[in-house]
């Protein structure tokens, strides 16, 4: 998928996927720039910075393999391998399969899983809240999905850059990188004080640089 010469493995986490409508539009995995990373800072502000194209300097490609694991109804895997405003592709879940992906900017999205009814018996999965069941589930209505993920450089000099954090980007260089770039585009806000939690600020980000599927079909 990259040209990259060091792969470097970084996170495998499992995802439960119960009987569940079609309910995510597609989205974006959480992007990671040199200094900014989801150890550092908010989902929302990663994100952001992705969407703006402001950072390609910092960003730090990263590659995603998803495996699943059920053979019930529904469950299939829609991406937009060609941008959110052109049409995706639906794939079916196949058991004990992969799908390798950029998935930092292709968007893409888990399909309703399960029968259209979803009223299922007892079984051996529960959602427990405080203390309380709220659902149980067969082990064969639960989709298993395991996402494995590695940074990719493009030689041993970028990991480099990269570990030594040398060319780091710091929280006053977003803001200041964002500020003047809704100037240009004729959104002039106050400094905030408090970037992470200012609404100004945050709405006006997502006004300028929200990007989201418009084809589903």
């Amino acid at each position: 998928m990259f040209e990259g010469g060091v792969i470097v493995p970084q996170i495998v986490y499992v995802n439960l996927n119960p009987p569940i409508a079609q309910v995510d539009p597609g989205h974006v995995d959480i992007p990671a720039f040199r200094g900014n990373d989801r150890t550092r800072y908010p989902v929302w502000l990663l994100a952001t910075m992705l969407k703006s194209g402001l950072f390609e300097r910092w960003y730090v490609p990263s590659v995603t393999a998803v495996a699943w694991y059920y053979e019930g109804e529904g469950g299939g895997f829609t991406y937009w391998p060609d941008g959110p405003d052109q049409s995706p592709i639906s794939r079916p879940c196949i058991s004990n399969s992969a799908v390798v992906g950029d998935n930092d900017y292709m968007f893409h999205r888990v399909e309703a899983v399960g029968p259209d009814e979803r009223t299922l018996p007892k079984g051996l999965w529960e959602v427990v809240e405080q203390g309380d069941a709220r659902a149980r589930y067969d082990v064969e209505d639960v989709r298993v999905s395991v996402s494995w993920k590695a940074q990719v450089f493009a030689d041993e000099e970028q990991q480099v850059l990269h570990q030594s954090h040398q060319d780091d980007l710091e929280l006053e260089d977003v803001v200041e990188i964002l500020l003047t770039d809704l100037a240009a585009k004729g959104t002039s806000i106050e400094r905030p004080t408090d970037p992470l939690r200012d609404r100004s600020f945050v709405d006006a980000l997502n006004a300028t640089y929200r990007r989201a599927p418009t084809v589903w079909e």
